[in-house]
């Protein structure tokens, strides 16, 4: 398996090759550097995909109709989730855009999907390794960096409290992630593999909109456009960019049919 850098790696280097050039970034495979420590030691609490009780019925809401869209947040309109997410000087140092439209759109979902106050709410946001390791990944490492930072809070208390909450709690699963934490993590998956992971009331967040997929050539011509070749799985949000040198971000994800139309009200109000 591998993640959204070792794809674009992986496109690139395919594309250089079908132009007769030499790859710009070889691919380094030894995967072994990621592998868990004997014993495992697992240091963190982590919850990144433990069972939460659906105590909101959700499974019934998921029967019906299953709606993937893409909403444009164009560059006014990101700004304007910074200005709320950032309001009251809550955030000390601010936020990056990243961080406040993972807020806005954690909280739209658990309002669309009508979650209870008492219902527990999980982010989980993809993070990438290779720099946050000590000593940091191979240049070229081909496999998967990424590790799950994660959140949880009741639904009530989310919604409730300003979007700075939200965003708050997205800067702190974001910045737990230590090279210490991500050895943890790999010790805690090689503990636990086999187990079944749980995804009730999760909202998986990845972004992608800095990729250079636009960079891929294969002798044509760059792409005009890029996502993935699926459908996303229910639980997964995905950032993608609008276009090469485009600040506009396209948030493609799926929901109920209801929860949907309830969803894009909340965008439109921004």
């Amino acid at each position: 398996m591998v993640d959204g850098t070792s794809t674009t790696e992986f496109m690139n280097s395919w594309g250089e090759t079908a132009r007769g050039l030499p790859l710009s970034v070889p691919p380094f495979l030894d995967r072994t550097i990621l592998r868990a420590r004997v014993p495992p030691k697992i240091e963190y609490l982590h919850q990144e995909l433990t069972e939460i009780e659906d105590v909101s019925d959700m499974a019934s809401l998921y029967e019906e109709e299953y709606i993937l869209r893409s909403f444009c947040f164009d560059s006014e309109r990101l700004e304007r989730v910074k200005v709320e997410a950032t309001e009251g000087g809550v955030l000390g140092g601010g936020c990056t855009t990243f961080e406040a439209l993972a807020g806005f759109v954690w909280r739209a979902r658990t309002r669309a999907l009508r979650m209870r106050p008492h219902q527990q709410t999980r982010l989980l946001c993809a993070v990438n390794v290779r720099r946050r390791l000590h000593p940091p990944l191979p240049v070229g490492f081909f496999g998967n960096g990424v590790v799950v930072a994660h959140r949880l809070c009741p639904a009530g208390e989310l919604l409730e409290k300003p979007l700075s909450f939200a965003v708050g709690m997205v800067q702190e699963a974001v910045g737990a992630v230590t090279s210490g934490y991500v050895r943890s993590v790999l010790d805690y998956i090689e503990a636990t593999r086999g187990e079944e992971p749980s995804f009730v009331a999760s909202h998986m967040i990845t972004s992608w909109s800095r990729l250079p997929f636009y960079a891929a050539d294969f002798g044509w011509g760059e792409p005009l456009q890029y996502g993935p070749p699926a459908p996303v799985h229910r639980d997964l949000v995905m950032f993608l960019s609008r276009g090469k040198g485009c600040t506009s971000i396209n948030v493609l994800m799926g929901l109920p049919s209801t929860a949907m139309v309830t969803f894009q009200e909340l965008v439109t109000k921004i």
